[in-house]
C-alpha cells in the first residue's frame, strides 16, 4: 500500500540548485543567491504540516518515492524514511543523500539533490509565476 501528499510551491529568480547533497522546499515566500538547495518557495507545507499518516509511513523506514513537478516536466527521486525523523519543522522540508535527520529532513539516503534535477525544470522555477508540486508517495 501506498500513501501520498502533495505539496505546491512556487519558483523565484534566485533559484539555482546547485547543492550536491540536499533540495529543499520552504515556506518562505523570499530567497537570497546563498539558497542553493531551494527549488521551491512559498509552498503550502513544511515537515509539520503533513498528514500524520505519511510521518507516520516515513518512520517505518520504507522507500519514499518523490516526484517534482513543472508544467508538464518532472524528476523523480527516490529516498528512505527512518525511525528517527521527527518531522516537527514549521517552515521547510529537506531532502537528503547523507543519513543526517534534523526536523526539517522528510526523507534520507536520497538517488539525487537539487544539482541533478534537469536545468529545464529549473530554469522554469526561476520564471516570476511559476508554480509547481512535490508528490510524495510512501510505500508501506
Amino acid at each position: 500500500m501506498r500513501v501520498s501528499e502533495r505539496i505546491t510551491f512556487s519558483g523565484h529568480v534566485n533559484i539555482s540548485a546547485t547543492h550536491k547533497t540536499t533540495f529543499e522546499i520552504t515556506k518562505s515566500k523570499s530567497l537570497t543567491k546563498r539558497g542553493d538547495c531551494i527549488i521551491g518557495v512559498a509552498a503550502d507545507k513544511a515537515c509539520a504540516d503533513l498528514d500524520w499518516r505519511i510521518k507516520e509511513a516515513l518512520r517505518k523506514g520504507g522507500v519514499v518515492h518523490l516526484t517534482i513537478c513543472v508544467g508538464d516536466l518532472s524528476f523523480k527521486v527516490r529516498a528512505k524514511g527512518s525511525p528517527q525523523l521527527t518531522l516537527t519543522d514549521e517552515e521547510d522540508i529537506v531532502v537528503r543523500r547523507s543519513s543526517y535527520i534534523c526536523p526539517r529532513t522528510l526523507a534520507v539516503k536520497a538517488t539525487a539533490a537539487a544539482c541533478d534535477i534537469p536545468r529545464d525544470i529549473v530554469n522554469r522555477l526561476k520564471s516570476e509565476g511559476c508554480r509547481g508540486y512535490l508528490l510524495i508517495e510512501v510505500e508501506t
